[in-house]
């Protein structure tokens, strides 16, 4: 059959080639790139009419032809086309035809249009990771939201540091996340170019219209350069890439669910539905999707590292063993972040915070110490540092005295104080301790822009629900911009009326 195909090579592929990497891959990009296949067809059909190389009539036959393709047609004709998906596409139409089109695939190589399937499909893939992320984004907006005043310890260097609320904690994984999705959007754009008109690598020899090319494709521009258009996979790293920093973020906020979900804090609770057991201890109520969740980040760098190992030391022009092989577990990458997005989003659909046990928790630290030191500088005018050691002095005494952040000790303040050289009253001293270790108070002390007082989330929450907004409504704009042009290619060959 190849000889059929080329007249270069007579023979056809080995069963062993056929099983181990043409099979597989004509199934893989059947599953994934067909309907970006259809569309370039399409546009180059369109072309062709342009360009008067074929009449209205032939291409709306070709474009009719082209809509009636499914996998299971692809199918049929693939051992016959070398287990290729372009060249059996190719044979799909060509055998539909009534009256052969003698133009068609004229000036055509496979490799632009494999180029574009895949950016195509990339693009695709970017829009529907940045909805995914903007339904996790919501999910932590809302929890942080209904949590401003939810008072819990705030860690630093594995230890309890500084009363915060869960509000703050929750507001700062929706940032995160919208950054994600500016980044996706930095990433969309960047690879927004069509390599559709650069043929098998130095260009081609017709007038072929790239500008508009580009446009009916729903890209912004077509790529510049044809060796470019050909050569570069670089929309594969950096989409990986991007996947695998969303993994690393989120798998350190998992860290801290999988942490305060435990026992020894029991600050947080997931619905049985998405909780596990033990087999052997009754007791238990695990939590395996997080750990799920956890593990299934690790992937998304594993992916990324994958492509770029898949393109290093590569010469840069078309190869099979970049456009493919490098490109193997793309499609994978997307569906891991896909899951891992979706699980994520149902365990802070479904969390419950215990706010017991994360006031309990705050109460018996002495996290006014910080409090302590400023006000002994700010109220007394003792040196910054002196008072450090102040306010840590007293915190020791109290530890060792088995007393409880609640339970002052004023003349041990005052005694402190006066070893360091500075006087402090006692209606002063029992004063400073209410005012620095009363835990209800702790986050309304803060004033700062981004601080954890319930305000101050409150601002930012604001800020980011608006950010969301500009930014979905960026993704919607992209989005329609690909309907747009598919409609448009659809009028260019007489396949809807102009009305549609």
């Amino acid at each position: 059959m190849s000889g059929q195909l080329s007249g270069r090579v007579t023979e056809d592929p080995s069963a062993l080639v056929r099983e181990l990497v043409l099979d597989p891959q004509f199934r893989y990009e059947t599953r994934t790139l067909l309907p970006s296949y259809v569309a370039i067809e399409k546009v180059i059909v369109a072309e062709y009419l342009r360009m008067d190389l074929i009449d209205a009539e032939q291409a709306r036959t070709l474009g009719g032809l082209l809509d009636d393709v499914t996998p299971e047609r692809i199918e049929e004709a693939r051992q016959q086309n070398l287990s290729d998906i372009a060249l059996a596409l190719e044979r799909t139409v060509t055998e539909g035809l009534s009256a052969p089109v003698p133009v068609w695939h004229v000036d055509r190589s496979r490799n632009d249009l494999q180029a574009c399937a895949q950016v195509m499909y990339a693009k695709q893939r970017l829009r529907e990771t940045a909805g995914q992320l903007h339904a996790l984004a919501d999910a932590a907006r809302r929890l942080a939201e209904r949590s401003v005043d939810v008072l819990m310890p705030g860690y630093t260097h594995f230890q309890s540091a500084q009363v915060i609320s869960a509000g703050f904690y929750f507001a700062a994984l929706d940032e995160r996340l919208l950054r994600r999705s500016r980044r996706l959007l930095l990433t969309y754009d960047s690879i927004d170019a069509c390599p559709l008109g650069a043929g098998a690598l130095s260009g081609q020899e017709l007038a072929w219209d790239r500008e508009r090319i580009a446009r009916l494709l729903g890209f912004e521009r077509p790529e510049p350069l044809a060796l470019t258009a050909v050569a570069s996979r670089e929309w594969a790293l950096e989409a990986t890439a991007e996947l695998g920093l969303l993994g690393a973020t989120l798998s350190r906020f998992c860290t801290d669910l999988l942490m305060w979900a435990g026992s020894e804090h029991g600050f947080l609770d997931l619905p049985d539905a998405l909780s596990g057991i033990s087999a052997s201890m009754p007791q238990k109520k695990n939590f395996p999707l997080l750990e799920r969740i956890r593990g299934k980040t690790a992937h998304l760098a594993a992916f990324h590292v994958d492509a770029l190992l898949g393109q290093r030391n590569t010469p840069y022009t078309n190869l099979v063993e970049v456009s493919k092989e490098a490109g193997a577990h793309v499609a994978q990458a997307f569906d891991t972040g896909r899951d891992v997005l979706r699980l994520f989003t149902a365990v802070l659909e479904g969390l419950r915070l215990r706010e017991d046990k994360l006031l309990a928790a705050c109460e018996k630290e002495f996290f006014g110490g910080f409090t302590l030191a400023n006000q002994l500088t700010l109220r007394h005018g003792i040196p910054w540092r002196t008072a450090q050691v102040i306010a840590g002095g007293y915190v020791l005494a109290a530890v060792r005295a088995g007393h409880t952040p609640e339970e002052h000790a004023p003349d041990v303040l005052r005694e402190i104080a006066a070893g360091h050289g500075h006087t402090v009253d006692a209606v002063d001293a029992e004063a400073l301790l209410q005012d620095a270790f009363d835990v209800r108070r702790a986050l309304r002390r803060m004033s700062s822009a981004g601080s954890a007082h319930p305000d101050r989330v409150g601002e930012v929450l604001a800020a980011q629900q608006q950010d969301a907004k500009v930014l979905a409504d960026a993704w919607a704009v992209r989005a329609d911009a690909v309907r747009t042009a598919r409609a448009t290619t659809n009028r260019a060959l007489g396949l809807v009326t102009s009305t549609e």
